[in-house]
């Protein structure tokens, strides 16, 4: 399983976001790649699930990709409480 993290510039937020996602599957016990990148290019990468600030998550809706928005980045519980069900 492929786990993209997602914010506006592809740096700072999303490789922090990148380690707290890793924290929460680790605290759930499961294992997938995860990598973070900025919202232009995550458009045509391939992921399983794609994660990220709700405000900018919208724009990558597609009908197709499985989209996880976030209210607070930093919140490992609200992290593992909306990956949980996507997770095998």
């Amino acid at each position: 399983m492929k786990i993209m993290v997602v914010c506006g510039n592809g740096l700072g937020s999303s490789f922090i976001m990148e380690l707290n996602v890793k924290k929460a599957l680790n605290e759930l016990g499961k294992t997938a790649e995860v990598d973070h990148t900025d919202l232009t290019s995550a458009k045509s990468v391939q992921a399983d699930i794609f994660i990220g600030a709700a405000d900018i998550m919208s724009q990558l809706e597609d009908g197709n990709r499985t989209i996880i928005n976030l209210e607070n980045m930093m919140s490992i519980p609200e992290i593992k409480s909306k990956l949980e069900p996507h997770l095998a």
